[in-house]
C-alpha cells in the first residue's frame, strides 16, 4: 500500500472502535505513542509503506526488551498528546518533528503498567538517519505494512487477569514478535484502513 492509498483509506473511514479490551483497575497516568510510516524502496525489502518500531531497552522497568512505538509518559510541559508523542520520538531516536506529518490518532488504551497510552499516527515525509537513545531504544527497526495486512500474520491469544479475559495480540515478524498493546493498536489500524 502507497501513502497516498493509506491517506485515502485512513482520512475516509473514522472507525473508533477498539480490538483491545484490557480495564486497569487503578489510576492511568497519560501517554503517547508515534505510529510513524514513511515510503522505502529498497532493493532489500518491499515497497510501499513501512512501520517504525523499536525494541526497548533491557533494563527499562516497564516492557524491557519488548517491541513498541517511540513514545512515553506526558510531561509536565507537553502541550498535548501530539506533542508528547513527537518529543518522544525525537528523545528516543532522533526523528526530527519538521519532517513528520501527523494525520490522526487512535482510541486510548489501558496498558498493564498503568498508563492510558494513545497512538499518534503520521507519515515521515523525510527519511533520515535516526540516532537511538541508548537508555531507553536497544533496536530501531521497520516492518512493512503490507505484513499486518495479512490476516494470516494476526494471532489473538485469551489471557485472564483479576478475573477478567482479555485478548492479546500478536504479529510475529521474521524474529520480532510484536505482542500486545503495540500489536493491538496496530490491529486498530489496519481494521480502519481495510
Amino acid at each position: 500500500m502507497n501513502k497516498d492509498e493509506f491517506l485515502c483509506r485512513f482520512n475516509l473511514k473514522q472507525n473508533n472502535e477498539s480490538c483491545h479490551n484490557y480495564q486497569h483497575p487503578h489510576p492511568l497516568k497519560s501517554a503517547a505513542v508515534l505510529i510513524a510510516l514513511f515510503e522505502h524502496d529498497s532493493i532489500y525489502s518491499c515497497n510501499g509503506l513501512q512501520v517504525l518500531l523499536t525494541r526497548r531497552a533491557s533494563h527499562l522497568k516497564h516492557h524491557p526488551s519488548q517491541i513498541s512505538f517511540p513514545g512515553g509518559k506526558v510531561e509536565r510541559t507537553d502541550t498535548d498528546l501530539i506533542h508528547t508523542a513527537l518529543r518522544e520520538a525525537q528523545e528516543e531516536i532522533g526523528l526530527d518533528p519538521k519532517t513528520v506529518n501527523v494525520i490522526g490518532q487512535l482510541p486510548s488504551y489501558e496498558i498493564i503498567s498503568g498508563y492510558q497510552v494513545t497512538p499518534i499516527v503520521a507519515i515521515i515525509n523525510t527519511i533520515q538517519p535516526f540516532q537511538k537513545d541508548e537508555n531507553e531504544v536497544n533496536e530501531i527497526f521497520h516492518v512493512p505494512l503490507q505484513h499486518f495486512l495479512h490476516e494470516n500474520n494476526h494471532q489473538i491469544f485469551h489471557s485472564y487477569r483479576n478475573g477478567y479475559m482479555h485478548n492479546v495480540h500478536f504479529y510475529p515478524y521474521r524474529h520480532y514478535n510484536i505482542w500486545g498493546a503495540t500489536a493491538a493498536m496496530m490491529k486498530d489500524l489496519i481494521n480502519r484502513i481495510k
